[in-house]
């Protein structure tokens, strides 16, 4: 007699991934997660892979992280993901500082961010 399984957080034909501690403002990294929100996953790789910013490189393995976790454990089919949702939470902020004029002391916040991405199966009706 084991333990009874944990509901799912997600629906039955959802998958998400959440990468915690990127080191980027989230305001910042908010700008790359509107990029590729309710865009096809393979569009939104595409535009990750080209994108400038520096924080697209771990927002799009966010992205495969959870693509994977829909074909690996939901069993979901990869060409019809799109991206549900995407969105951005803030970590935590290390403080540091730097001596200024007139033993004044200037402070200087270092944040942190994280990235949920949840995708979801949907049927073509073409």
């Amino acid at each position: 007699m084991g333990k009874t399984q944990n509901p799912r957080r997600v629906a039955d034909n959802e998958a998400m991934a959440v990468t915690r501690m990127l080191r980027v403002s989230p305001q910042k990294l908010n700008l790359v997660a509107q990029q590729i929100r309710k865009k096809p996953v393979a569009q939104a790789m595409n535009e990750l892979a080209f994108s400038k910013k520096r924080i697209a490189i771990d927002v799009r393995k966010c992205l495969q992280s959870a693509i994977a976790n829909a074909e690996n454990n939901h069993g979901l089919d990869v060409d019809d993901l799109i991206v549900a949702e995407a969105w951005v939470g803030k970590n935590l902020v290390m403080k540091r500082g730097r001596p200024r004029a007139r033993g004044r002391f200037g402070r200087i916040f270092k944040p942190f961010a994280q990235v949920t991405v949840k995708v979801r199966q949907v049927e073509e009706n073409a």
